[in-house]
């Protein structure tokens, strides 16, 4: 797949779903000096025939019109290219992973936050990571693979910030987050369960999907220190609003779930010492013994070594008018994105977020040569 002009020429990528995470990397891939936007893949008709750009929130055109005919969007790849596959896999991982094996054994490389369980393909089932492998070998392609909360956050940064200790006791990673400014309120309603009675169970936090989605990344981040997870643990907790509160997504009845904490804990030697902690509100008012935003504002992630020294880092970032989700969203599908051109160059097979480097943004260049 290696080929010494690849730098040079700019790889075409499709982007596969415009919602939160495809809007996103449709700007990742315009802003991008070695990356050309062919197609845009879109599943609502009302989107059909509109510009990327427009669809993008650039402000500017892209003269790319988004179709839903995906045949024609993957052929404008010639057997090559990229594919950003932004299309949710939540409530549709089978169909996901059908749609990615088409796009790999065509021989494009696919980078994607929407199958949960390969975040760690080592640990993913067979029956799911073979089929992959396959599609990949045969085209010649490759797979990277990282979360949305976001992937970076859960393995390559803890990684990086634990080679500042000497002694680790824990390693936490936290994501805190204000779900009234989230733009996907049936996942905020009904997975998630804001606004719902508190007999509830929010599929999100059902027994064993916690570590389904995040034990992945808890393995990433053992693996990088070296260490065997001997199992995993969750623990969930919920708390009731106090008072009804109307945000953009609407009404939150008081009596209803205005906060949801979980972790998943990689479990070594007896005790929790990897940990992926959510920390989610649909007000600030509710829950306010739990961890903040160390600014008060509506979400950062965390990464905390509990060691020597002690570590803490927080991230911010904000995008599509001051969105703090918005911007971990943007933050993870640049992270995807910008990996495509090191993909192009790497053998065939699978990936995930310890063996792809952080790739610098190049975006500086066409300042440079406008």
């Amino acid at each position: 797949m290696a080929d010494e002009n690849t730098f040079y020429r700019a790889v075409p990528v499709v982007v596969w779903g415009t919602g939160n995470m495809g809007r996103a990397s449709i700007r990742a891939v315009a802003a991008h000096p070695g990356l050309t936007l062919s197609a845009v893949i879109v599943n609502d008709p009302a989107k059909v025939g509109r510009d990327a750009g427009d669809i993008a929130g650039l402000g500017r055109s892209l003269g790319v019109a988004a179709t839903d005919d995906v045949d024609a969007a993957l052929g404008t790849l010639d057997g090559a290219g990229a594919v950003a596959y932004a299309a949710s896999g939540e409530l549709r991982p089978d169909d996901a992973v059908v749609d990615i094996t088409r796009a790999l054994a065509g021989g494009a490389v696919v980078v994607t936050p929407s199958v949960y369980a390969l975040y760690d393909h080592r640990s993913a089932p067979a029956e799911m990571r073979d089929p992959l492998a396959k599609a990949c070998a045969d085209g010649g392609s490759a797979l990277f693979v990282s979360g949305i909360d976001p992937g970076w956050g859960n393995d390559l940064l803890p990684a990086l910030v634990s080679g500042l200790a000497s002694e680790i006791e824990q390693v936490r990673c936290q994501e805190i987050f204000d779900y009234s400014t989230y733009d996907a309120e049936d996942s905020v309603r009904y997975i998630v369960g804001m606004g719902q009675p508190m007999d509830y169970e929010p599929p999100m936090v059902a027994e064993g999907i916690p570590s389904m989605v995040w034990g992945g990344q808890v393995r990433l981040i053992a693996r990088a220190l070296g260490v065997e997870v001997d199992e995993l643990r969750e623990t969930v907790e919920r708390r009731a609003l106090d008072a009804s509160v109307t945000t953009a997504l609407g009404d939150f009845e008081a009596g209803t779930q205005g906060g949801l904490r979980f972790e998943v804990q990689g479990i070594v030697g007896g005790e929790p010492r990897i940990v992926i902690e959510h920390v989610t509100r649909i007000s600030a008012a509710c829950a306010t013994d739990w961890p903040m935003p160390p600014d008060g504002g509506d979400g950062a992630h965390r990464v905390i070594i509990e060691g020597r020294p002690r570590i803490e880092i927080n991230v911010e970032a904000t995008d599509e008018g001051g969105n703090r989700a918005a911007g971990g969203n943007a933050t993870a599908a640049n992270r995807l994105v910008n990996a495509i051109t090191w993909l192009r160059t790497a053998n065939p097979g699978l990936y995930d977020g310890l063996d792809v480097p952080l790739v610098p943004s190049t975006y500086l260049r066409t300042i440079e040569e406008a």
